[in-house]
């Protein structure tokens, strides 16, 4: 009994004990214990939140994988014999071909967009196993396919898969993460993506030598390892503790928080963070009660109305600017030209007069250059912030795309008399690929799921997570005429958007760096009113309130 009651009386309930909450935008460790220090050296610290990020993000790389893996197969031979439709002789070649490519953003679009009640509803966990399963049908499909439209359709499957696992997993990763090292891990995921795309590039680089349609089926194949690893072994870790707190499961909650700290659950730390979600939770949800009052009452009906409300909830007061950052952010990496490179990087070294096996090569090399980009954000995003990433990176593809530019729009009609304008072009592509890497490559897929408040979070990482997927598809239908028709324009089209990316960035993108995700509210100025900021305190009061009553009644019955 004695060890008893010295377990209770460490906890530390009263606010002027140990538990304070964080009422404004400052970084964590200047208010409060944190549980390490920020940055690389605390991703080793939080060992354990670490193993399930890491572990979370291979659905980055099966997302990266599929789209690596494309670029080499289709222009296989082996694989034209079988898809005759898409041989550069066949008529129509061109949209059929397109029409493939497309399938996968398609269906990434649906199940990122779908997934955002599904992460709600069954967890995030499960829904990654949800989305495992559909994956899985989508590649057994298109390792098996005989024809074009079972083809396509096996792409359109396994791309609905792909988005549900492209949302899902970053958002899994932010609620787990301690404050401190939560932009390093979620970094994992992009660099998972990249390391994807280079497996893929050079798996299928190497089965293009291999006779028979083993060549392209095993690429296919071969995607399904990591995505079955992921689904089973994701069961064995913990559940969300915010997404336990928003279904009103606190101790389970309290639990996997104490899990993924690895520390006593009494630990003050943990039950701060515990209280300051369980706060975050019940504000937001008096606010959803207080904007559709008539919706309140348990039925299946208002359940249905209030899930499509709560989606328009992300474009009004309170929530609007989180959801202008989310989308804004996937539409300048998109609009920068990422992908432009990575699926028609073999025809721009052709523009640079680089022969089709150095095309190749090159293209491998720019692949690997990003994953070495990536790799240095783990230590700089939490380091340096989210901000200084994206205007530095902004400026530095800028005036890559500037120079590019001037060089094709000078040198691309007589290649062979320039060789150094040429190469020096692909050096220029090789520094964008570097810079992206560092900066606009892991920051957007990393803000959007820390800066929406707990009731929104999967919406509004969905909504982002659809921009992604929707202008991925518009870059994918313009970049071959505007590279075929412009040469040079293509650089200076890119080149714009990377100076507007600068500027937006400068005007509307707020720091997250050290910020618990219970601090957004502040961090956004969401809580604009002396009534809004009461309220929450009230909240806050009787949370602590209601735990002392619930301690001391537990000491009183020993």
């Amino acid at each position: 009994m004695e060890s008893r009651f010295q377990e209770m009386k460490e906890v530390p309930i009263p606010a002027d004990e140990g538990v304070k909450f964080v009422h404004h935008a400052e970084a964590v460790w200047q208010q409060r214990d944190p549980y390490g220090p920020p940055g690389f050296k605390g991703v080793f610290i939080s060992y354990y939140a670490t193993l399930c990020a890491a572990f979370a993000a291979i659905g980055g790389m099966v997302f990266g994988y599929d789209q690596g893996v494309v670029s080499v197969i289709l222009v296989m031979p082996q694989f034209l014999a079988r898809f005759t439709r898409v041989s550069e002789t066949a008529p129509g070649a061109g949209f059929y071909k397109g029409l493939m490519t497309a399938m996968i953003e398609l269906g990434a679009f649906l199940g990122a967009f779908n997934q955002g009640w599904i992460a709600d509803k069954y967890s995030r966990k499960h829904s990654i196993v949800i989305a495992v399963v559909i994956f899985t049908i989508g590649s057994v499909v298109q390792t098996a396919a005989m024809d074009y439209a079972m083809l396509t359709v096996g792409r359109l499957v396994g791309g609905i898969g792909i988005g549900m696992l492209s949302m899902v997993a970053p958002l899994y990763i932010s609620e787990i993460s301690p404050p401190e090292v939560r932009g390093s891990l979620l970094v994992l995921e992009e660099f998972c993506i990249v390391f994807g795309i280079v497996v893929a590039f050079w798996i299928t680089y190497g089965t293009r030598y291999m006779s028979g349609e083993w060549a392209w089926r095993l690429p296919f194949l071969l995607q399904m390892v990591p995505s079955t690893i992921l689904g089973i072994g994701i069961l064995f870790f913990p559940f969300s503790p915010r997404w336990l707190a928003s279904k009103g499961r606190d101790s389970e909650a309290l639990q996997s928080l104490g899990t993924l700290r690895q520390l006593p659950v009494t630990d003050h730390r943990v039950q701060q963070e515990w209280f300051d979600i369980r706060a975050e939770v019940a504000f937001h949800r008096q606010s959803s009660a207080k904007r559709h009052p008539t919706l309140q009452s348990k039925s299946n009906l208002n359940s249905i109305k209030l899930e499509l409300v709560s989606w328009m909830d992300c474009f009004r007061k309170g929530c609007w600017r989180r959801t202008h950052v989310g989308v804004g952010l996937m539409f300048f990496q998109q609009f920068v030209g990422i992908n432009a490179l990575i699926y028609y990087s073999p025809t721009l070294f052709e523009t640079m007069g680089l022969n089709y096996s150095m095309q190749l090569i090159m293209s491998g090399v720019l692949n690997v250059t990003q994953l070495v980009g990536v790799s240095t954000s783990i230590w700089t995003i939490d380091r340096f912030g989210r901000r200084p990433l994206l205007l530095w990176g902004s400026f530095f593809m800028t005036i890559s795309h500037l120079i590019i530019a001037v060089f094709v729009g000078k040198y691309s009609q007589n290649w062979p008399a320039h060789r150094g304008p040429g190469w020096a072009s692909a050096a220029l592509l090789l520094f964008y690929m570097l810079s992206f890497g560092a900066t606009w490559g892991p920051v957007p897929w990393a803000m959007p799921s820390e800066i929406f408040p707990s009731s929104l979070r999967a919406k509004g990482v969905a909504l982002s997570t659809c921009s992604n997927w929707f202008n991925n598809f518009i870059i994918g239908l313009i970049t071959p005429p505007l590279v075929q028709n412009t040469g040079f324009g293509a650089y200076a089209f890119f080149a714009v958007f990377c100076l507007l990316s600068f500027v937006w960035t400068y005007f509307f993108v707020p720091e997250t760096r050290g910020r618990t995700l219970e601090q957004m509210d502040h961090v956004f100025k969401d809580i604009s009113s002396e009534e809004e900021e009461a309220r929450r305190r009230a909240i806050e009061a009787d949370i602590i309130a209601s735990h002392h009553r619930n301690v001391n009644s537990g000491i009183q019955d020993q």
